[in-house]
C-alpha cells in the first residue's frame, strides 16, 4: 500500500487524531443535551460555568474541522504527497487540546488534563513530522 510506506508514521498519526476528534465531535452532535448537562456540571465551579454551551459549540466544530481536514489530508497524501491540509488539521487539533486542558484546568480536573498529554504530543509528532 503505497500510502502507509511512503508516510507510515503521519498515516497513523492521523488515523488516530480522525477517529478521536471525529467521534468525539459525532457524539457531542448526537447527545447534545446530555454533553451539556455533564460538562454543566463539571464546570460548576469554574469561571466558564456559565459559557457551556457556546464553548462545548466551539470544540465540537473545531473537532469536526480538524477531522474532516485530515480525512481529506490523508487522501492528498495518497493521491499527490502533499502534506498542507493534513498539517492544517494536525495543528487544528492541537489547538483543540489546548483549549480543552485550559478547561481541565480551570475546573480543577487535573486528572482529566494530565490525560490530554498524550494527545497532544501526539499532535506535536504529526505536526513535525509533516512540516519536514
Amino acid at each position: 500500500m503505497k500510502l502507509l510506506s511512503n508516510h507510515p508514521t503521519e498515516v497513523l498519526i492521523l488515523f488516530f487524531l480522525i477517529v478521536t476528534f471525529l467521534q468525539s465531535g459525532i457524539d457531542k452532535l448526537l447527545d447534545w443535551k446530555g454533553n451539556v448537562g455533564f460538562i454543566t456540571d463539571h464546570f460548576k465551579n469554574s469561571p466558564l460555568k456559565n459559557s457551556v454551551p457556546i464553548l462545548l459549540a466551539v470544540i465540537t466544530i473545531m473537532e469536526i474541522v480538524a477531522s474532516l481536514s485530515m480525512i481529506f489530508g490523508v487522501y492528498q497524501l495518497y493521491t499527490s504527497e502533499v502534506k498542507e491540509i493534513s498539517l492544517i488539521g494536525i495543528e487544528l487539533s492541537a489547538i483543540t487540546l489546548i483549549f480543552l486542558l485550559i478547561g481541565q484546568r480551570l475546573a480543577k480536573d487535573y486528572a482529566g488534563a494530565m490525560s490530554l498529554a498524550v494527545y497532544f504530543v501526539i499532535s506535536v509528532i504529526g505536526v513535525y513530522l509533516l512540516n519536514n
